[in-house]
């Protein structure tokens, strides 16, 4: 019987101790204060069947026709007007008519001008903006901006910011790519080319003419119909980005990229080398201020003393270190 009671005084004591930490454990969570974490981004998903009625319904329903069927409508022999220099559509590049993620997302756009650019230099309204497009990647004249379809254009641009939430979100932005210490290689960029691309943009990156002639099932990637030299395309890292989320169409996603990041660089790299693939012939390049011109972008004068091959192909990390030592801040 002693040896029970003390086995029981024992299991009181402990149990007491116990009771006793459980307690104190408690009240030291209930005064700790919540850990912050930073709101997680969501994604943005805009509802067309949700467009608005009305002329400005109108508007916006022929702004996205644009995005859609850009040749079409003011392609070199459009419907609405002979505005652009090839038959390429704002979609091959803001995917799903501006709306896809991590593809040019053009969801914050509305919102976002006007605003400064380091390309031109000066302050930018949305409109200006929209003719930079139709002049740079499309090769073409700007479009009135009294016009029918400049009004489409922004009046879809605001109706898809209807949707966009206060602050950034998930796709608004680029995938990033880790920069490696080499650059950028066209060669293996041209076995990969072969491998993943020509399928659809051709052996010559010609791309493939859609049945009608009107515009393209798969857009050029250089030749006389593909975009221009300064276009943002043209840049090695701004492509590579792109790609890392979208290409090859039917195997990339942006949670499950196909190409690793130093592949989407060698293909980016050798799609836009100049020095075997041509292009629209341009006289006026852009960045008038050398300080704030993009790291990838290749022409001359730098704020460095790197050639113009490295800020064609890299290694970029050279580059960003001299810039930050400098004071400067790099873009890419």
């Amino acid at each position: 019987m002693k040896i029970v009671n003390v086995v029981m005084v024992a299991i009181g004591v402990t149990g007491a101790l116990l009771t006793g930490l459980v307690s104190c454990q408690s009240v030291a969570e209930e005064k700790a204060p919540p850990a912050k974490t930073a709101p997680e981004e969501e994604f943005v998903f805009v509802d067309t069947t949700a467009m608005p009625e009305g002329k400005y319904g109108d508007a916006v329903r022929y702004g996205r026709e644009l995005m859609l069927n850009t040749a079409y409508y003011i392609g070199p022999e459009g419907k609405n007007g002979k505005y652009l220099g090839n038959k390429m559509n704002c979609t091959n590049c803001h995917q799903d008519a501006g709306t896809k993620p991590f593809s040019f997302n053009l969801i914050a756009t509305h919102s976002n001008y006007p605003q400064y650019r380091a390309r031109e230099g000066k302050v930018l309204t949305l409109a200006e903006r929209v003719n930079n497009c139709v002049m740079r990647p499309h090769n073409g004249k700007p479009l009135p901006l009294n016009g029918r379809e400049m009004a489409a254009f922004l009046s879809y641009f605001r109706w898809i910011n209807s949707f966009a939430p206060k602050g950034h979100f998930a796709g608004e932005k680029s995938l990033s790519v880790e920069l490696p210490d080499v650059a950028a290689d066209p060669k293996k960029g041209d076995a990969l080319y072969a491998s993943h691309c020509a399928r659809c943009h051709g052996n010559n990156g010609e791309g493939q003419m859609r049945f009608d002639n009107v515009t393209y099932t798969y857009p050029p990637l250089w030749g006389s119909f593909a975009y221009q030299p300064g276009s943002s395309m043209h840049r090695v890292i701004m492509q590579a980005k792109w790609l890392k989320a979208n290409m090859p169409f039917d195997k990339a996603t942006h949670d499950k990229p196909f190409l690793t990041d130093q592949e989407a660089l060698d293909i980016a790299a050798f799609v836009n080398n100049d020095e075997i693939h041509t292009r629209p012939g341009v006289t006026k390049y852009d960045y008038p201020n050398k300080e704030e011109k993009a790291i990838d972008y290749d022409k001359a004068p730098f704020a460095d003393t790197f050639s113009v091959a490295q800020h064609k192909f890299g290694p970029f990390k050279p580059i960003i270190e001299d810039w930050k030592q400098k004071g400067l801040k790099p873009s890419y």
